[in-house]
């Protein structure tokens, strides 16, 4: 763990040019909302520069499951910053490369065995939606271009990504006749814990049924539906949804960008089921949340098609493709993850999340609190203030940054159970505080 002691303080941050020329995520430049200058981050702690030091519970958008400033990462970057910070990828290779790819294959159910590397989760996705389509008209199915999907999922915020998320709360509206227009399913309705019965999945089976000769791939998260609501749904759906997909000749995609590297108690949340997709993309976590990488899985099966066909290569390269840095730490943040018994640690945070939020479900204003492994979540009747909200967290001593109507948790493995005590008690103050 990095200590305080160990780190020099930056110049003061100039909040005057960044709320004048810098635009932040999901934000307007003509009515910003407050920032909160960050002059260090170390262990699970976020240190503000005016002095104040919060509990990060949110892992840094769910990809800093080490925590930050961990020594081994630290050391991953520096050393190989020594050797070549970037090379491209274009008719060369590199070690980082190789090696992560290696790990990848092995943590991985088998029959996935090829990886392509890409910058984030969402170009991962553009990959995973145009390794399908390529892959039927290599097969000289050129019709079958279109995804179908559920409804509450979230894909990201490129085209393509943008596509497939909830057409609702996904973006779909500010960009119709832009985007092609995809199928949605309802969202499975079967809670984590209960039997999927042939009901839960009759929507999706008609769309199938009618559709599969257009249809190019399913693509979904399993098991956790994430920023489109942050539902849990029955692993059971999955295992009927790949008998479907077999049974209507449709690829297979699983969005595991949120879910990958243990969030969800394991590995993989596939694992849950016990079933593999055709195509798998994975992410956030890849680094320990140091660099942004991602990566597409595929299977030889999908791989050999494409190759096999006009004009006999995948049709995508992107210029940082596996960036030696974000390889090199995201081989060291795996091995640092395997080096450890970190199911005992999610399984902690899961029994700490369930304790603290417990309080929450008899608040009139609280509509459900459901927990999945290191994944906490408050859901609200009513859409929350988010500025406000948020001030509130933070004068508390945390880093929580609610949507909609959630109020969420997904804490770094690391933290200790007086942090996660403190971080709950705080969320279920301000929730009451709310009513």
């Amino acid at each position: 763990m990095t200590s305080k002691a160990m780190l020099t303080r930056p110049h003061h941050i100039d909040l005057d040019f960044d709320h004048t020329h810098i635009w932040h995520p999901y934000t307007s430049v003509t009515n910003p909302v407050p920032v909160y200058p960050v002059c260090r981050a170390y262990g699970v702690f976020i240190e503000l520069e005016d002095g104040r030091v919060l509990i990060d519970g949110m892992s840094s958008w769910w990809a800093t499951i080490h925590g930050y400033n961990h020594p081994v990462l630290n050391k991953a970057i520096v050393s190989q910053l020594q050797q070549m910070s970037h090379i491209m990828f274009g008719g060369l290779t590199h070690e980082p490369a190789v090696t992560l790819a290696k790990q990848l294959v092995s943590l991985t159910p088998e029959p996935l065995q090829k990886v392509f590397f890409s910058d984030s989760g969402s170009v991962a996705v553009e990959v995973a939606i145009k390794m399908a389509i390529q892959y039927w008209a290599a097969l000289g199915k050129t019709e079958k271009n279109r995804m179908l999907t559920v409804r509450s999922g979230y894909h990201g915020d490129t085209f393509a990504a943008m596509s497939v998320s909830d057409p609702v709360t996904g973006m779909h509206t500010l960009f119709n006749g832009t985007i092609q227009t995809q199928l949605f399913a309802e969202a499975p309705s079967c809670r984590f814990h209960e039997p999927c019965i042939a009901e839960d999945l009759a929507d999706i089976r008609l769309l199938l049924e009618r559709h599969h000769m257009e249809t190019a791939a399913v693509i979904i998260e399993p098991v956790v539906q994430g920023a489109g609501g942050m539902r849990f749904y029955s692993p059971h759906y999955l295992v009927h949804l790949r008998e479907l997909c077999k049974c209507y000749d449709v690829l297979l995609i699983f969005d595991e960008i949120a879910t990958g590297f243990g969030r969800t108690g394991k590995m993989f949340a596939l694992e849950h089921a016990g079933i593999v997709p055709d195509i798998m993309c994975v992410g956030k976590a890849l680094t320990g949340g140091y660099m942004t990488l991602a990566a597409t899985l595929a299977t030889d099966n999908v791989a050999d098609a494409i190759c096999s066909g006009n004009p006999g290569l995948f049709m995508h390269g992107p210029t940082f493709m596996a960036n030696p840095l974000a390889c090199a730490v995201a081989t060291a943040s795996i091995s640092l993850l395997e080096s450890f018994d970190w199911q005992s640690s999610v399984l902690r945070l899961e029994k700490g999340l369930q304790k603290g939020l417990e309080p929450c479900k008899a608040l009139d204003n609280v509509k459900d609190v459901r927990v999945l492994g290191a994944i906490g979540v408050v859901e609200l009747k009513s859409p929350v203030d988010m500025v406000a909200v948020q001030k509130k967290l933070v004068d508390k001593g945390v880093w929580v940054r609610p949507f909609g109507c959630l109020v969420y948790l997904m804490p770094p493995f690391i933290m200790l159970d007086e942090e996660l005590r403190l971080l709950t008690a705080a969320v279920c103050d301000v929730v009451t505080m709310m009513l």
